[in-house]
């Protein structure tokens, strides 16, 4: 009984930490009628976009007992590849699925590295994190790559094309993406096999469950998601960027931990993931509309990190000595 209410005491943490940073910068920025505004929340909301969607496939690899921090250099990666698609009078629909597939194999190799080679996770990542950047780097000769007008602009744009939508296609994209990915994880085979690895792979290959293959379709799954961010950042920016996005892995994971991810596998969800990523996404606006520099927000983001971990440690300890 005890134990059940901490757990949900902790699983309220992150909308309460959401709460907070509102809170906090409506005030401080003695002007809350403005940081509350529909617009402003227009801004949030295109600004969370990238970040929550790759928090969505992060979450997979996360509660997998995994870690990829590739996702930075494929957002960069996807995002060129739609670009050129699209320079070269690809219709949009193909120049995406180009950039997807890119992305998913992406992930197949960090997989392969993981399962076949016997890499650990964050080594195998951290190789591509390079890998990917390079690439991206090649295909754009080292320079932005213009995309022609089409409706992918309009993705991740702050004022939505169409006044009835309220927000941002791109907005509505990903609360459907994480509804679909909240039943997965939590309603079918897959998703209790991948929190199954997690809290305990040895067990798992024990239960019969086919872990290398789970972790090929994970971290796929994860690169598929990457991919999607990256056409969010060439939406948003209107260019294919080979430098974008650098750094950006680490806000992914400071949204799937902020949001009740476990860095020890086993533990996490989409819906504390999306309110990760808008915690960030509302630290970065207060930030900036209080003028503080990028620094400090890369502080305050690197403090909230090690915060979020160091609770989730404590945490798992009041739970053994139980």
């Amino acid at each position: 009984m005890r134990q059940d209410l901490r757990h949900r005491l902790f699983a309220l943490g992150p909308f309460v930490g959401l709460f907070l940073v509102i809170v906090f910068f409506a005030v401080a920025s003695g002007a809350p009628e403005r940081y509350l505004s529909a617009q402003n929340l227009r801004v949030v909301l295109a600004q969370t976009v990238i970040v929550a969607v790759g928090a969505i496939g992060m979450t997979l690899v996360i509660v997998a007992g995994g870690i990829d921090l590739s996702v930075g250099s494929v957002i960069a990666l996807t995002g060129v590849i739609c670009a050129i698609g699209l320079r070269d009078g690809w219709p949009p629909l193909l120049a995406i699925l180009a950039a997807v597939i890119a992305g998913a194999l992406v992930g197949l190799v960090n997989a392969l590295a993981i399962t076949r080679l016997r890499v650990v996770p964050f080594i195998a990542t951290l190789g591509m994190l390079g890998i990917a950047r390079g690439a991206a780097k090649w295909l754009a000769h080292q320079s932005t790559v213009d995309a022609p007008a089409s409706w992918v602009n309009e993705l991740a744009v702050t004022v939505p094309p169409r006044s009835w939508m309220l927000f941002a296609p791109g907005v509505w994209i990903t609360l459907v993406l994480a509804v679909i990915m909240a039943f997965v994880l939590r309603r079918t085979v897959f998703g209790r096999r991948v929190f199954a690895v997690g809290s305990n792979e040895a067990a798992a290959r024990a239960c019969g469950i086919a872990v290398d293959r789970l972790k090929l379709a994970v971290y796929s799954v994860a690169g598929l998601f990457s991919a999607l961010a990256g056409v969010m950042q060439m939406s948003r920016l209107r260019q294919g960027d080979p430098t974008v996005a650098i750094g950006t892995e680490l806000d992914v994971i400071a949204a799937v931990v902020i949001g009740g991810g476990s860095l020890s596998g086993g533990e996490g969800s989409i819906l504390g993931s999306m309110v990760g990523a808008l915690v960030m996404a509302f630290l970065r606006n207060g930030s900036q509309q209080m003028g503080w520099p990028t620094y400090v927000q890369e502080i305050l983001i690197g403090v909230i990190i090690v915060v979020a971990v160091a609770v989730d440690r404590w945490r798992h300890a009041q739970g053994g000595d139980e």
